[in-house]
């Protein structure tokens, strides 16, 4: 009986370590592009804060041959202008070396749908919120409650519109007209960077850009969006831009950020920030 048992256990051990061995095998197989492919997958979540993840990440898979091809994935309402900017000029240069397609997810707006216009192909669900084309900049005021309290604050400041923005005054009209302007400047970055992407006439991309969502369906209608489709579809799509039968979806490695929630300067809660975000 002891023999027998000792038979059943080495076979059963033999079967398990092949089974890995042909895990591995297979495994290394794909990511050799010996069996079908591999694709980069990038994922943007949630409000975009920062750029520098994302830009390493691109910037890793395009420098990699065996990387073929890049998809993004995107589910996210928008965030800062800045780091939408570089998101989006970094996939502008990635596709110059691989092909790019981009899979929208529930929400792909305003800044959300910044970062998707270099791609070659747009998929998004016929459901997905997107367009939200526009530039918001907000930041709250305290001087009220301040004189409730009986708190001022003195400002000695180099010229007069040094402390645009203070959160422990109202603006005038003087400041709140430079600010538009600003705003109207970023505003029109967007809508260019849509029209040159998309090939649409800038009359049509205005009618639609005054921050309004609009569905999958509805972009897709419009040009805004390339064809309609589910993450699947999407990297079916990446595949056959590339002639991968199989793509082989490599993910980049997950970086714990939480400690930036803890890290992050008190003080930039305060301060004026201009944003590409869906309200």
């Amino acid at each position: 009986m002891k023999k027998i048992h000792i038979i059943i256990v080495c076979v059963v051990g033999g079967a398990i370590i092949l089974g890995l061995l042909i895990g591995f095998a297979v495994k290394a197989m794909k990511q050799s592009g010996m069996y079908g492919g591999q694709v980069g997958v990038i994922e943007i979540y949630n409000v975009i804060t920062t750029s520098k993840f994302v830009v390493e990440n691109i910037k890793t898979f395009s420098g990699d041959p065996s990387i073929k091809a890049i998809l993004v994935r995107v589910d996210s309402p928008g965030g800062g202008v800045a780091a939408s900017q570089e998101i989006y000029e970094e996939l502008r240069r990635a596709k110059e070396t691989k092909k790019v397609v981009v899979s929208m997810g529930a929400v792909a707006a305003s800044g959300g749908y910044y970062v998707a216009l270099p791609a070659d192909v747009i998929v998004a669900n016929p459901g997905t919120i997107t367009g939200s084309i526009g530039v918001i900049m907000e930041f709250p005021v305290f001087e009220r409650l301040l004189e409730k309290i009986g708190i001022e604050f003195e400002v000695v400041k180099s010229r007069d519109h040094k402390d645009i923005g203070s959160p422990f005054r109202r603006l005038d009209n003087e400041e709140r007209a430079l600010l538009k302007n600003v705003i109207m400047d970023v505003y029109d970055q967007f809508v260019t960077a849509t029209v040159d992407a998309r090939g649409l006439p800038r009359d049509s991309v205005l009618k639609y850009a005054d921050g309004r969502i609009i569905t999958g369906r509805q972009a897709f209608e419009l040009g805004f969006i390339d064809t309609l489709g589910t993450f699947s579809d999407a990297v079916d799509i990446t595949g056959d831009l590339v002639g991968i039968e199989d793509p082989y979806l490599v993910y980049p490695p997950r970086r714990l950020s939480i400690i930036d929630y803890f890290t992050e300067p008190v003080e930039k809660l305060f301060t004026p920030t201009i944003q590409f975000l869906w309200r």
